[in-house]
């Protein structure tokens, strides 16, 4: 029997995004051909690439209700959570803020995107949301009604309503289990509407790109790399820094022993880019390889995997700053902090699923008024960040795990962990 390969989806989009740079490349002296102009670019490559925008964007409301709806709703005691429940949440969260801050930091440092100009590429006119008081923002967080954010797209009133809504569901307990069984099919259908989606997803990075570079031209090369390079940057201080400070500070732990042991699971993060296939791997890591007690692990670890995206928010931070500047889109201190905001929340929706994080950036977009057309460079780029970025996540997961069952006393130390690692042996 011959054995067929077939070729991986990441791997697709690289190749088209590949194609896309050299397709623009070769087109760009003739930009101005009738024939390149009207029917490639203007025709051929813009329904590719926008094509794949307007389904991203018909799948993120569906995907962030229902998604955010079963994640609460999940949580089947809201009164068990206790004192773990607060630190895990504040340990999720607290990250989470920190790496979006960190990534708009650096991205106005490095500057990814500063001195090119797409405008002229840009569908329909571009505006940024208006600067608002703090307190405006916190305000507008709380939706007036639910059905109007929904129609509209208003995403940190959907992050709030649904996050409230499935904490309904679940004080409702059985009383509410249709509903709930609802919306748990509701967030399988948005899921595989994502992977139906992302079937595409070559095509629309090829049409995206090709358009980009015919209409920029080699300038767009360097702003590219620069882009992934940031990324790639910002996501290891923030797993090197910011999650091994926490470990060594609060958790006490020697963070070369915990990379030597979790070492395994960060393969499979980075081989299969998704944080859902690490989560067996996870949960026998943390109990046979650390010794933490399977009453915290299986709490802090799919908590984790549902609502810790710290990867995914880098990515979201530093490609906002990398879109605003090839726009040549000044942000204001009102966009950084909405920005903060909603990949904080957003994170909180993000499926464990390869690729999904892209959909989640087009909602950080449509929040700070940026076009969402600007996507297209970064889609290539991300589907092979996405690797290093779930290594994050899990990572971060991890050493949630540790540093929570460390400060309840759920961790093997001294002679029960010499005598787990010989029956381990």
């Amino acid at each position: 029997m011959k054995s067929t390969k077939t070729i991986s989806l990441t791997n697709k989009i690289f190749i088209a995004l590949l194609l896309g740079m050299a397709t623009g490349l070769i087109l760009y002296p003739m930009r101005e051909n009738a024939f390149v102009k009207t029917y490639l670019i203007g025709f051929l490559f813009h329904f590719l690439g926008n094509g794949f925008v307007r389904a991203i964007r018909m799948v993120v409301v569906p995907l962030v209700l229902c998604s955010l709806v079963v994640g609460a709703a999940g949580i089947e005691d809201i009164t068990k959570l206790g004192r773990v429940g607060i630190k895990t949440l504040t340990f999720y969260l607290g990250t989470t803020a920190a790496a979006v801050t960190l990534a708009l930091i650096g991205g106005n440092i490095i500057n990814p995107g500063l001195g090119v100009r797409v405008s002229d590429i840009a569908v329909g006119s571009v505006k940024v949301a208006e600067s608002k008081p703090f307190v405006d923002i916190l305000l507008d967080m709380i939706p007036i009604n639910p059905v109007e954010a929904l129609a509209t797209g208003n995403m940190l009133q959907i992050i709030v309503f649904a996050i409230l809504l499935g904490v309904a569901l679940s004080l409702l307990g059985e009383k509410a289990a249709g509903i709930k069984k609802l919306f748990e099919e509701g967030n399988n259908i948005s899921l595989k509407l994502v992977e139906i989606i992302m079937l595409f997803a070559p095509l629309g990075v090829y049409g995206l790109i090709s358009k980009t570079f015919a209409t920029m031209g080699y300038s767009a090369i360097l702003p590219l790399f620069k882009y992934f390079i940031g990324v790639v940057i910002i996501l290891l201080v923030h797993c090197l820094v910011t999650y091994q400070g926490i470990l060594v500070l609060i958790g006490k732990y020697n963070p070369i022993k915990f990379f030597k042991k979790f070492s395994p699971t960060m393969m499979v993060a980075f081989s299969t880019a998704s944080s859902s296939a690490c989560l067996p791997s996870s949960l026998k890591c943390m109990q046979e390889g650390f010794g933490v007690s399977k009453s915290i692990s299986s709490f802090t670890i799919p908590l984790g995997n549902t609502i810790n995206m710290d990867g995914t928010a880098v990515m979201q931070g530093v490609a906002t700053i990398f879109i605003a500047q090839i726009y040549g889109i000044d942000l204001t201190m009102g966009n950084y902090i909405t920005i903060i905001l909603t990949a904080t929340l957003a994170s909180i929706g993000t499926a464990g699923v390869p690729g999904v994080g892209v959909i989640m950036l087009g909602m950080v977009l449509v929040q700070v008024g940026l076009p969402l057309e600007g996507i297209g460079l970064v889609m290539g780029i991300d589907r092979f960040v996405d690797m290093f970025r779930t290594t994050v996540n899990v990572t971060g997961d991890a050493v949630c795990t540790l540093v929570i069952a460390k400060s309840e006393g759920e961790i093997l130390e001294g002679a029960e962990a010499q005598k787990f690692e010989k029956a381990k042996a």
